[in-house]
């Protein structure tokens, strides 16, 4: 789409109206700066699908006016979608914190793109230039990963400032707080536009300190009798720190399963962001040749995924660790939306095999690391924008956000509620939506990138609920007559032993369609192949009130 170039533009290619793929888009005339490049875990309704990147065709379309990736914090939704950028911008310079980007390279790594990537690590009070238009800086802010960051952006229209995930935690674990006087000087600043994190701001008062779950944890492993199976984000040091803290205390030693938390475990120990004493590291291979009372595993599988490991020791198929009669499994941390269900079957699992389980939010074993009701007020209040652009959050949560910064003096038509491809210009410190560029989903299955759409999805969805049936039937060439067949192949159907009658008269309903179109001379393919779809449907549906994949395999002599 053609723009006013003298203008400032945001563009959300992922994280608004949703929670995961988080990616913006800063231009201002022929230059561009990206924002986080992020990915989502599939619903329910995308079969089959492993994750979802954001649509990178406006990018791609603008390559050469791209200066940089800035990124604000390592949780997959910000950072998941780097490989596949990489991909295409091969030579794109990215900036962000230590650990940030020791995440990153790791996914770098595991993609074969470690070589060529320029990876730029900054402190969390950088500036940096990207370009003659853009100049950025970081800032300090809490969230439920170290290093995390809200973003500074000076153009030539005005200052927007990028909150990045957040809280205000007065008490964190590693001390360090967020940069409040740095907030409080962009308050005089005439910030044009605020970009806040929208995801809790259906949750009143301030959300607890990371530091509260370090005091339910310690009560956790001081009840505990035998071995003590912790599951949580991997990515949460923090959390993994005070983990680790307890065990020391009461005297165990800590095993880590899981490989997304060996990863990050390894990571934040190398980068000085997880501080582990000697010794209380043991490989997993050890732990059976300890007392119960002195074992702490570490794992993964907090949002109950099916290939995880606390799921594969629930279901007895871990190769290395099964949980016992007797064992704490603590599941620290709230299940995200949508994993309701796997969590729940999780737990039931655990129990069957005599744990207790500690999982409720009121046992006080996590916290998130987004800010509530107040903690947005006073962002709102410090940095006093024109505009508050809510992101990182469901429409309804985005809604929410605009009723709060009413409640502290900004006006509805100074909250932008954008939706992904939206293009909002900003003109002489005023924004307003002015059109739309490409976007949407790109789905990730094995291998293969976008390869996988609607119809591939409908196709599945139909195969899953109601199976296939494969008609194969051999036609002369001659005079269009039936040389062999019809046969009947059922999958997910009905099960053919029991339904052998059923079949027969399909196979009747299939011949005598057949007949019927050699009698009126229609031998064509395309004409067979409908034909047949549509009587044998017709008879199933009638018969069974169900509609199975019909794939009819025509073959002539």
């Amino acid at each position: 789409m053609s723009r006013n170039q003298d203008k400032l533009s945001i563009i959300p290619l992922g994280g608004v109206g949703e929670i995961g793929k988080n990616m913006f888009v800063f231009q201002y005339k022929d230059e561009i700066v990206v924002v986080d490049a992020g990915l989502k875990f599939p619903d329910e309704e995308m079969l089959g699908i492993d994750i979802v990147i954001p649509d990178y065709t406006y990018l791609i379309e603008n390559k050469d006016k791209i200066k940089g990736l800035v990124i604000t914090h390592g949780h997959e939704d910000h950072i998941g979608g780097v490989p596949y950028l990489l991909k295409n911008f091969s030579s794109l310079p990215i900036y962000g914190t230590k650990l940030t980007l020791g995440l990153v390279g790791n996914k770098l790594k595991e993609h074969q793109l470690s070589e060529t990537a320029q990876l730029n690590v900054v402190n969390s009070t950088a500036k940096i230039e990207l370009g003659k238009h853009f100049e950025i800086e970081f800032f300090h802010v809490n969230h439920s990963i170290p290093d995390a960051t809200g973003l500074i952006i000076k153009t030539p229209e005005g200052i927007i400032v990028h909150s990045g995930d957040f809280k205000f935690d007065q008490t964190p674990v590693d001390g360090k707080v967020t940069n409040y006087q740095k907030l409080a000087e962009l308050g005089n600043q005439n910030v044009i536009a605020l970009l806040v994190d929208s995801t809790n701001a259906e949750r009143p008062g301030i959300t607890l300190s990371e530091r509260s779950v370090g005091i339910a944890i310690d009560e956790a492993f001081r009840s505990a009798q035998q071995r003590i199976i912790v599951a949580t984000f991997a990515s949460n040091v923090h959390r993994l720190q005070q983990v680790i803290e307890s065990a020391v205390k009461f005297e165990r030693k800590v095993t880590v399963v899981g490989r997304s938390m060996i990863n990050v475990v390894q990571i934040a120990m190398e980068l000085g962001y997880l501080h582990v004493p000697d010794g209380v590291l043991v490989d997993i291979d050890e732990i059976d040749k300890l007392p119960g009372d002195e074992i702490v595993i570490l794992s993964t599988g907090s949002q109950g995924e099916p290939m995880s490991a606390l799921s594969r020791m629930a279901r007895g198929a871990h190769r290395k660790v099964e949980v016992l009669p007797g064992d704490t499994v603590i599941l620290a941390a709230t299940p995200i939306p949508g994993n309701e269900k796997l969590v729940s079957k999780t737990i039931d699992l655990l129990f069957k095999c005599g744990a207790s389980v500690t999982y409720r939010s009121v046992s006080g074993v996590h916290v998130s690391g987004h800010g509530s009701q107040e903690e947005l007020k006073l962002m709102m209040n410090l940095v006093k924008p024109k505009h508050v652009i809510p992101i990182h959050g469901e429409y309804r949560m985005m809604r929410e956000l605009s009723n709060i910064a009413e409640q502290v003096g900004i006006t509805e038509e100074h909250v932008i509620k954008m939706e992904i491809g939206d293009v909002v210009e900003f003109s002489q410190g005023t924004g307003r939506i002015t059109g739309k560029v490409p976007s949407g989903n790109v789905l990730i299955d094995g291998l293969g990138i976008g390869d996988v759409g609607n119809i591939v999805l409908r196709d599945r969805k139909l195969l899953s609920q109601d199976g296939i049936l494969v008609v194969v039937v051999t036609l002369s060439k001659k005079d269009g007559s039936v040389l062999s067949g019809p046969d009947i192949v059922s999958r997910g159907f009905v099960y053919v032993r029991e339904s052998e009658k059923l079949l027969e008269e399909a196979n009747k309903v299939v011949a005598d369609t057949l007949s019927k179109m050699n009698a009126d001379k229609m031998s064509d393919w395309s004409s067979v192949k409908t034909n047949v779809k549509e009587s044998l449907g017709k008879f199933l549906f009638e018969r069974t009130r169900r509609k199975p994949m019909i794939l009819p395999i025509i073959m002539e002599v």
